[in-house]
C-alpha cells in the first residue's frame, strides 16, 4: 500500500537513506529503530552484509508481523519489543543506526531524549541516518502533495484497506513536523555531528552523521 501511494518513493527514499552510511564487510553491529514491519531490512543485509543486526519497536502487532519477515531472512534480526524512550540497550553498542519514517509523531522533548538515546548507544564514530516525509516548501508542490496526502491517500486507504484512520493521520503529522531542519538542531545539541538531508525538492528529508570523539 505504501509503495503504491508513494509511487514507489517510499522506497526510494529508504534506499538513498541508507546510502548515506558508509558500506562495510566487517561484523558491526547496525540498528533499525521504530523498525515496523522491517521494511529497511534487505537494504541493510546488502548494505552490511556480515553485521550482526538488531531492530527495536513499541508495537506488538509490528513486531508479530516483522518476526515472520525475519524468519524469512533466517532470523538475522534480533528484535527488541521495546518502547524507545524507555529502551533497555546497553551504552556504546551500534556502529550503526538507521530509524525511517518515525519522527514526526514525537514532540521537542521526546526528539530531545531519542537524540540522547542515539548518542547513548553509538559507538565513538558510529554512524546515523534518519529519514520522514516532511512537506515541501515549493507553493505549488506543497499544495499537490497536501491534497494528495491528506484527501486522497485516506480514500486509497479505505478502498485498498479498509481502514482509511492510520492515513488520515499522515498529511496532519507531516504538517506539523514540517521536515528535520529541528531535529538536525536538537540531535547536533546532543554532540552529534548532523548532516540535514532533503529528498525530491522536500517531499522528504532526514538527518544523517556521526557521534563524535
Amino acid at each position: 500500500m505504501n509503495y503504491i501511494t508513494s509511487f514507489g518513493f517510499s522506497i526510494r527514499w529508504r534506499k538513498q537513506f541508507i546510502r548515506k552510511l558508509n558500506s562495510s564487510d566487517e561484523k558491526i553491529k547496525v540498528m533499525d529503530l521504530l523498525s515496523g514491519l522491517g521494511e529497511n531490512w534487505n537494504y541493510l543485509i546488502r548494505k552490511f552484509p556480515n553485521a550482526e543486526f538488531y531492530a527495536l519497536d513499541f508495537s506488538e502487532a509490528m513486531v508479530k508481523k516483522s518476526s515472520m519477515k525475519n524468519a524469512k531472512l533466517n532470523h538475522r534480526f534480533e528484535i527488541f519489543h521495546q518502547d524507545l524512550l524507555k529502551h533497555q540497550l546497553a551504552p556504546n553498542s551500534f556502529d550503526k543506526v538507521v530509524c525511517a519514517y518515525g519522527l514526526k509523531t514525537f514532540n521537542d522533548e521526546q526528539l530531545n531524549e531519542i537524540a540522547r538515546i542515539l548518542h547513548f548507544i553509538l559507538k565513538e564514530n558510529g554512524e546515523f541516518s534518519f529519514v520522514e516525509v516532511s512537506k515541501p516548501k515549493n507553493k505549488i508542490l506543497y499544495f499537490f502533495y497536501q491534497i494528495y496526502l491528506g484527501k486522497m491517500i485516506p480514500v486509497l486507504g479505505k478502498l485498498f484497506l479498509g481502514n482509511p484512520q492510520d492515513y488520515k493521520m499522515l498529511w496532519i503529522y507531516t504538517e506539523q513536523f514540517g521536515n528535520a531542519k529541528k531535529v538536525a538542531e536538537i540531535f547536533a545539541n546532543q554532540g552529534l555531528k548532523v548532516n540535514f538531508d532533503s529528498y525530491f525538492f522536500g517531499c522528504a528529508s532526514g538527518i544523517s552523521g556521526c557521534k563524535m570523539n
